[in-house]
């Protein structure tokens, strides 16, 4: 069961990153191994939150599958929380959180933890894993150096 958990200092404001990662449709722009994003639904939810429903296509050498999931959108908590609905896992959940830093720019923590329901999906995920991780948290902020242009950390 590959889990990944990282906090990283960034310098931009943890409004600025919120709204990049809520930004589900735009990954096919710069997610690796993400070839399609679909918003299936967008709710209200209680304590002004919204949940959205959304596909993501992933694609990876010839392994190529679409997996659905729950969205919450915590904007005021800056938080966003993934929960898997249907598709190649067993299960899949991910939360983000972003806080504004004292001394200017943010703190973004990730974590994701998921199984895939084929085996040898899941052994040759394990042995990219890592990896993968860390391409996947240098393609967000290789997207806010795009959307908000390139800062240093004070």
């Amino acid at each position: 069961m590959p889990k990944h958990q990282e906090t990283r200092p960034l310098p931009y404001s943890a409004q600025e990153m919120y709204d990049l990662v809520a930004d589900v449709a735009s990954y096919p722009k710069f997610l690796p191994w993400t070839a399609a994003a679909r918003i299936r639904s967008r709710t209200p939810c209680d304590g002004g939150g919204e949940i959205m429903e959304a596909d993501l296509v992933i694609s990876f050498k010839v392994f190529r599958e679409r997996f659905g999931s729950r969205v919450t959108l915590w904007p005021e908590q800056m938080k966003i929380d993934t929960e898997y609905l249907d598709g190649p896992f067993k299960y899949m959940r991910s939360n983000w959180s972003f806080r504004d830093r004292p001394e200017g720019g943010c703190e973004v923590e990730f974590f994701v933890d998921f199984e895939f329901k084929n085996l040898v999906l899941q052994r040759i995920i394990g042995v990219v894993f890592n990896e993968a991780m860390h391409r996947v948290v240098a393609a967000f902020e290789r997207r806010a150096v795009e959307l908000y242009g390139a800062r240093s950390l004070p």
